[in-house]
């Protein structure tokens, strides 16, 4: 157990193009290095050419992708008399966002041969159409839980 106290969360700050805390956070998981001007111009690069592909707002367009690609249970190992199982939980809403962004990030960086402007643009683009990568991701996550449920009363 931990013996000292958890982290307190820090509030998320919002962009300064759209205002918006969900593309503050998308800079954030994207930005490597510390360098946040260069996420930045990925990020609205990226913004900016699904604008171009879909009609209506840009940011609802993201935000419509990371839903598709948030997974609503995930596996956890519990080590239980010298057997690890594989415990099927419920995935809180934070983290739910956190590791959608991050498996747009990996699945972008993965797209070998395009600027990273374009390869965020097109697996946000993927996420919105529910196809893709990180939409695989997440089935994958809920059919190895779905796969472990008869160890779901080991749940902590």
């Amino acid at each position: 157990m931990a013996r000292r106290h958890r982290a307190e969360k820090r509030p998320v700050v919002p962009d300064v193009r759209y205002n918006s805390e969900l593309v503050g956070r998308m800079i954030n998981v994207l930005m490597h290095r510390g360098k946040k001007s260069v996420a930045q111009r990925i990020v609205y690069g990226a913004i900016k050419q699904v604008a171009k592909k879909i009609e209506g707002d840009p940011l609802e367009t993201l935000q419509r992708a990371i839903d598709n690609i948030r997974p609503h249970l995930e596996v956890k190992s519990r080590r239980v008399g010298g057997a690890t199982y594989q415990v099927p939980v419920e995935v809180s809403p934070d983290r739910q966002v956190a590791l959608a962004m991050r498996w747009l990030r990996q699945f972008a960086r993965a797209r070998k041969g395009l600027p990273m402007e374009r390869a965020l643009a097109t697996e946000i683009m993927d996420a919105y159409n529910n196809q893709g990568a990180a939409v695989k991701k997440r089935e994958d996550t809920h059919k190895m839980a779905q796969a472990n449920k008869a160890f779901a009363h080991y749940r902590w």
